[in-house]
């Protein structure tokens, strides 16, 4: 079983490729799933859910950061 701090970094890996995921599948349902917090945040998220194209860039590079890390953390394993 993994260590805390190891099961938390895997979680993240995790949570980073789906997100990624889900902005490619969806972009515009992703970015307004995100639009809570503060008011620039929010405005960040109606930009992003206007442009989906951009949108699907982040999650592109969300999934690529992701894998990359979970391959950086077997390797530390």
């Amino acid at each position: 079983m993994l260590i805390p701090s190891k099961r938390w970094r895997h979680f993240a890996a995790m949570v980073l490729i789906g997100d990624g995921i889900m902005a490619l599948v969806h972009p515009q349902r992703d970015a307004e799933a995100w639009k809570i917090g503060p008011r620039s945040w929010r405005r960040l998220m109606r930009t992003m859910q206007e442009s989906p194209i951009a949108t699907r860039a982040i999650g592109v590079a969300q999934v690529a950061g992701g894998i990359w890390w979970a391959i950086h953390q077997e390797r530390e394993d």
